[in-house]
């Protein structure tokens, strides 16, 4: 199953608590919450290029499952990460004690990204 579209954001969960706990200011946190984000995606085998553009911000990382990789955090901050795929449509990775798995269903992408007891939860549609 390949991953590679353009995606748009349809709903979240849990937005404004896991951003203020992420560190990110209150200005950011207030103009994010209600824009409708769009990921484009491409894979090319185990190779992957995630762009995500959220009204004028731009985060784009680029990585190969199974190798060390930064990541840049949607606080600017890029840390060391390994992404891993579980079955054919699941990437899993864990970055400064925040989890995340992204899982592909059909159409539809959802990034679930958990810190302590506090879960974030993203529902995309290709576009």
């Amino acid at each position: 199953m390949s991953f590679t579209g353009k995606y748009e954001l349809q709903s979240q969960e849990n937005f404004e608590p896991f951003m203020k706990a992420l560190g990110l200011p209150d200005d950011q946190i207030q103009k994010g919450k209600d824009i409708k984000s769009i990921s484009e995606i491409v894979q090319d085998g185990k190779k992957f290029k995630v762009t995500v553009t959220t009204g004028s911000k731009v985060l784009q990382n680029e990585f190969t499952v199974g190798e060390e990789c930064d990541i840049e955090m949607l606080t600017g901050e890029k840390v060391k990460a390994v992404v891993q795929m579980e079955g054919n449509n699941k990437l899993v990775t864990s970055l400064k004690g925040l989890k995340s798995v992204t899982e592909l269903n059909g159409d539809t992408i959802t990034h679930t990204m958990t810190m302590g007891d506090l879960t974030f939860k993203r529902i995309s549609k290709r576009i």
